[in-house]
């Protein structure tokens, strides 16, 4: 989470909203890709941290599927980032802050774990999720 709380304040640097993320390898510990918030950036409403991310390690291994990895988020994701979990077969989601606006982690909807669709992570939720609340409250604070 540590890393993704860096790659969160990365997005806010650039004028995004202050998200990361860090997608493991199914050892727990080797770093397939990292991502932060890159809407402002890139002009692009889908560029959410989670979706670079799954990207980028979709990229590093060669293969849609994510079978055995962990996304680590600073923020529970939202409808169309639970989607590309969903989609690319991430085995856990381990999230800082809660969402009570967009959460579709549990919060507002749990869209991973619908019993509908054929495959449902494991979600941890929670982990510092004081300084990831943190980082976003002074945030918004600022603007």
């Amino acid at each position: 989470m540590r890393l993704a709380l860096d790659q969160a304040r990365l997005a806010a640097r650039g004028g995004d909203v202050p998200v990361g993320a860090v997608v493991l390898a199914a050892d727990g510990t080797t770093v397939l890709a990292t991502g932060h918030n890159e809407r402002e950036a890139g002009g692009d409403p889908t560029a959410h941290a989670e979706v670079l991310a799954v990207r980028r390690a979709a990229e590093a291994i060669g293969e849609w599927r994510l079978s055995g990895c962990t996304l680590v988020v600073t923020l529970e994701p939202c409808t169309m980032c639970a989607g590309a979990i969903t989609q690319s077969r991430v085995d856990r989601v381990v999230y800082g802050a809660r969402d009570d606006k967009a959460g579709a982690v549990g919060s507002l909807w749990d869209v991973v774990r619908d019993r509908r669709l054929n495959h449902r992570p494991e979600v941890v939720q929670g982990v510092l999720a004081e300084e990831c609340s943190e980082l976003l409250t002074e945030f918004f604070r600022e603007r």
